[in-house]
């Protein structure tokens, strides 16, 4: 036996009389009976909505707004309820309700040493996610890497990594580096989530023939958040779906390649803007599955030349102290900034061909210049 009460507001033409009614059901093999009213229990408490009038969400309980609709949204949805109302305000900004959105929406933050260190964050998980959400705009400070002194860089550097397939994580990992080491600072940087002989084995369909680049291209997804445990700063270097993907004529595996421009070097030079590249070889199993090969990170100047630990430990603090923001959606911005890197590169390799055309003839006609002067002086004598 199955008893449920409902208190449904009815209206009355007579203020006198009574503004409630209350049914009552109990469901008995399958039959609903509706009960008399003089079997309920007493009505809830008078609203304005009885009378027909216009109510606020003030008059909604701050329970069920908290657990019953504050729960259902996603990050960027919170923070904009919390700029509504000074209750909602506070009810948004509970730690708890950002820590779920955090772990829900990377799924690499839910281990020990990355809940540990969101805490120190100025407020918790919800300055993590205001930093670590936005895309990367371009660097606000062009002098920050000459003026800031080597003792104010990171000292370690924490790496939370997630890769989605249609929405849904498939792989994610964390891993820690040095930075104060000679070998960091003198050697090619570069971040390798995984081991030359790891793989990492997914239930996904390889796809195969024509459609295989166009599949991955849509379907893949990466979020690489770099994190200053010390400065209790983070930004996420990913441009969350793929600006490249290409197939190697050879082995036939893919690579896929995620980025983020990064700017604010000396106006002329290699280092005026920077990209930040991260690339995940996929191949095929016995079984027709997907299989992650690698994920890589590393940092590029224009001219194509890898940068070393020490000029990528720049760039990076720039990045981390640099502005942040959104315009419009973040696959079609990033993708963006990265076809207008692709075109800042290309025109800056043809003045730099030109250049070289230029100093070539001026070479070739020293020379012949120089030949014919040493034979006019032969012939005069």
């Amino acid at each position: 036996l199955y008893v449920s009460y409902i208190n449904l507001p009815v209206q009355f033409p007579n203020p006198s009389q009574k503004r409630t009614k209350l049914v009552g059901r109990k469901k008995k093999k399958g039959i609903i009976v509706y009960m008399p009213h003089s079997a309920t229990t007493q009505p809830l408490p008078y609203t304005a909505v009885d009378e027909g009038g216009n109510t606020t969400i003030s008059a909604v309980h701050p329970d069920i707004i908290r657990t019953h609709i504050l729960t259902r949204l996603d990050g960027p949805t919170l923070a904009s309820t919390a700029c509504t109302t000074s209750q909602l305000y506070n009810l948004s900004t509970q730690e708890d309700l950002w820590t779920n959105i955090c772990h829900s929406t990377w799924p690499s933050t839910n281990t020990p040493r990355l809940r540990q260190v969101i805490t120190t964050f100025p407020t918790g998980p919800r300055s993590f996610f205001s930093d670590s959400f936005p895309l990367l705009t371009t660097i606000s400070d062009p002098t920050a890497e000459n003026s800031a002194p080597n003792s104010d860089r990171p000292s370690e550097l924490i790496s939370a990594v997630d890769v989605y397939y249609k929405g849904k994580p498939i792989f994610c990992k964390v891993i820690e580096t040095e930075t104060v080491t000679a070998w960091f600072r003198c050697s090619p940087f570069r971040l390798d989530l995984l081991d030359p002989k790891d793989v990492v084995a997914t239930r996904i369909r390889y796809p195969e023939g024509e459609d295989m680049c166009r599949e991955l291209e849509e379907d893949l997804a990466l979020s690489w958040i770099l994190i200053d445990p010390i400065g209790r700063r983070a930004v996420n270097l990913s441009s969350q779906s793929p600006v490249s993907v290409q197939r190697h004529w050879l082995s036939g595996e893919v690579h896929v390649r995620f980025a983020t421009i990064l700017g604010g070097g000396e106006r002329g030079s290699s280092s005026e803007s920077a990209q930040c590249g991260v690339v995940i070889t996929c191949g095929g199993s016995q079984g027709r599955k997907l299989v992650v090969r690698e994920v890589s990170l590393q940092v590029e100047d224009m001219d194509g030349m890898h940068l070393n630990g020490k000029d990528s430990l720049g760039i990076l603090q720039r990045a981390l102290e640099g502005k942040m923001g959104r315009k419009g959606r973040r696959e079609e911005e990033g993708r963006k900034r990265y076809q207008e890197y692709l075109e800042r590169k290309r025109q800056r390799k043809e003045r730099q061909l030109r250049t070289e055309g230029t100093l070539d003839m001026l070479f070739m006609a020293f020379g012949v210049l120089a030949f014919a002067s040493f034979w006019l002086v032969v012939l005069c004598r």
